[in-house]
C-alpha cells in the first residue's frame, strides 16, 4: 500500500495501519513530555484496544464513542476502534454539556473511551448511560471482518443552527480524505506534521492523522494550541508543516515571538482552513515569519480538504481557497446548472471522500444532495482557472433592503487594520432595511483603538451602504470546536 497521487487509497484503515508498522519507524512524537509513538507499537495496542472492546460483546459497526483530547491515549483508541470494525464517535468537547449529551444518546453508543482528564465532563453528560471501556484485558474473541465501504467514523457537526447533525463516513471516505491532503501539499515520508486541532475534529482527524497514514509520515501532536509556546514545540517537534485555522494564524501573528532559524528552514508551509482567511492576516503573516500559508477548503462531510491552492512556486491566489484535489467541485445556482466563470453560486462537490449521509436523518441527507453533487451551502465563483473565491454562506448573507451583502467582505475590511486580531460583521433585524450590518471584533492587548477609527476604514473600504451600523469590542468572538468564529450567535450574544 504506497500513496498514488491519481488514486485514492484502497483497503481499510486498519490494513494501512498494518501496512505502516510492517514498514516501523515513527507514527508521532509528543512535544509536551518528550515521549515517542512508533508506527508498530501504535497497531499493537490498537489491536489491543480492539479486542478489548470485541471482548464486551460489541456488534460490528456500532458507535464506540471515544472522549478524549489530542493524546496517546486517544489517537490508539480510534484506531483501535477503526482496526476492531466499530464506528469511532468522536465526542465533541468544546460543545458543551447538551451537545456531547446529545451524541452519546443520538450515536446509540453502549461504550465509551474516556480519557482520564474527560471523566468529569464525561459523567456530568452521560444521561444516556453509556459504560466506560477499562482499562487492561485484552479479550479472547476474534476481530470482525471489515470491508472498505464500511461505517468507520461518526463525527457531529458544530450545530450552529439546531441539532448537530452526525456524519457518516466509510473507510473508503476517510482514507480519501488523508489522500486529498497528502497530494495537494506533495506529502512524503519525511514530512512530519503539527497537530495542534483537535482530532474530534475533521481538520485534525483527516487533514493530519489520516494524511500521515497514507503517506507514511508523521505527527508532532499538542493537547491543544497554545500562542506562547507553538514556535517551541513546532522546533522541538521537528515539523516541516501545520494546519491551522484563521484565528489561529492571528494570534501567532500578533503574538510574541516566531520560529528559530532551524524550525523556519524546516517549515515548508503552514496551511489555513475551516473558515476564510482574511488577504491582510495572510499576507502579514508570510511577511514577518517567512512561511508560506496556503489556503484550502473543507467540510465534515467531505473528510475535510476539497480545495487547495498549490504549493509554491506554483500560482497560489490569495484570497482564493484554491483548486479541487483527488475530488471534482463545481459552481451551480438553484436549479443545479453549472454557472459561468466568475458568476457566483454554491460550492458543489462529489468524489471518494464525500460523506455516506447523516445518521438517522434521511431528510437531510436528501436535502444536502442534487444527484451526486454535495451541496455546501457555500457561496462562490469560480475563475477560468479553476481558483475558487469563497463569497460567503447561505445561511449567512446579510440582506439589506433587498442588497446581498458578504459578511466576509465586511470581515475583510475590520482585518486591514493592524489592531484587529478577530472580526466578524453580522446581521441586525431592522424595521427600515429588513436587516442592517453590524460586527464584532476583539483587538491585540493594549490597544486604544475605537469604533469610529473602525467606521471610517470600513467606509473607505465599502462604502457607506456596507458599513456597519456599530461595531461591538468582545475580548473574544466565539467559536466553534475548529475555531471558527461562529457570527450566527454573535446578536444573540450581545443583547441585539
Amino acid at each position: 500500500m504506497t500513496l498514488d497521487r491519481e488514486t485514492p487509497p484502497s483497503g481499510t484503515v486498519g490494513a494501512w495501519l498494518d501496512r505502516r508498522a510492517e514498514g516501523g519507524g515513527t507514527a508521532i512524537v509528543f512535544p509536551e513530555d518528550g515521549t515517542t509513538l512508533g508506527w508498530a507499537e501504535l497497531r499493537e495496542d490498537a489491536l489491543s484496544f480492539a479486542r478489548r472492546v470485541t471482548g464486551l460483546g460489541v456488534a460490528k459497526g456500532e458507535s464506540v464513542a471515544i472522549v478524549a483530547p489530542n493524546s496517546r491515549e486517544g489517537i490508539t483508541a480510534f484506531y483501535g476502534a477503526l482496526a476492531g470494525g466499530f464506528r469511532a464517535t468522536m465526542i465533541n468537547l468544546a460543545a458543551g454539556r447538551d451537545a456531547i449529551a446529545y451524541a452519546l444518546e443520538h450515536s446509540e453508543a453502549r461504550f465509551a473511551f474516556v480519557h482520564s482528564a474527560c471523566r468529569e465532563q464525561f459523567d456530568a453528560a452521560n444521561d444516556a448511560g453509556v459504560k466506560v471501556i477499562g482499562a487492561g484485558g485484552d479479550g479472547d474473541g476474534p476481530l470482525h471482518e471489515v470491508a472498505p465501504e464500511e461505517h468507520a467514523l461518526l463525527m457531529y457537526t458544530s450545530g450552529t443552527t439546531g441539532r448537530p447533525k452526525g456524519v457518516l463516513h466509510s473507510h473508503a471516505s476517510l482514507l480519501a480524505g488523508g489522500w486529498t491532503t497528502a497530494v495537494a501539499h506533495d506529502l512524503t515520508p519525511e514530512d512530519r506534521g503539527f497537530c495542534v486541532l483537535p482530532v474530534y475534529h475533521i481538520n485534525g482527524l483527516c487533514v493530519t492523522v489520516m494524511s500521515a497514514l497514507v503517506s507514511g509520515g508523521s505527527l508532532a501532536m499538542v493537547g491543544r494550541f497554545s500562542a506562547s509556546r507553538f514556535w517551541t514545540q513546532a522546533g522541538d517537534g521537528g515539523v516541516t508543516w501545520f494546519s491551522a485555522v484563521p484565528t489561529i494564524i492571528s494570534h501567532l501573528l500578533h503574538g510574541e515571538g516566531g520560529p528559530d532559524e532551524a524550525c523556519r528552514k524546516r517549515l515548508r508551509f503552514g496551511r489555513s482552513a475551516s473558515s476564510a482567511l482574511a488577504v491582510e492576516t495572510q499576507s502579514a503573516f508570510e511577511s514577518r515569519f517567512s512561511v508560506p500559508i496556503i489556503e484550502t477548503m473543507g467540510l465534515t462531510e467531505t473528510a475535510a480538504q476539497i480545495l487547495s491552492n498549490p504549493l509554491p512556486p506554483g500560482v497560489r491566489k490569495i484570497g482564493s481557497s484554491g483548486i479541487a484535489y483527488g475530488c471534482e467541485v463545481a459552481i451551480q445556482d438553484e436549479a443545479g446548472k453549472t454557472m459561468a466563470a466568475e458568476a457566483e453560486g454554491e460550492i458543489v462537490v462529489r468524489g471518494p471522500n464525500v460523506m455516506l449521509g447523516y445518521l438517522k436523518n434521511p431528510e437531510a441527507t436528501g436535502e444536502s444532495f442534487r444527484g451526486e453533487w454535495f451541496r455546501t451551502g457555500d457561496l462562490a465563483r469560480m475563475d477560468g482557472e479553476g481558483y475558487v473565491f469563497v463569497t460567503g454562506r447561505l445561511k449567512e448573507l446579510i440582506i439589506k433592503g433587498g442588497e446581498n451583502i458578504a459578511p466576509r467582505e465586511v470581515d475583510e475590511a475590520l482585518y486591514a487594520h493592524p489592531d484587529v486580531v478577530e472580526a466578524a460583521a453580522f446581521a441586525r433585524r431592522c424595521a427600515k432595511y429588513g436587516e442592517t450590518v453590524e460586527a464584532a471584533v476583539a483587538v491585540r492587548e493594549g490597544s486604544t483603538l475605537g469604533a469610529e477609527e473602525l467606521l471610517e476604514l470600513c467606509r473607505g473600504k465599502l462604502g457607506a451602504f456596507k458599513t456597519p451600523d456599530a461595531i461591538h469590542f468582545l475580548d473574544e468572538l466565539p467559536k466553534g470546536p475548529s475555531g471558527k468564529i461562529q457570527r450566527l450567535k454573535l446578536a444573540d450574544i450581545l443583547g441585539l
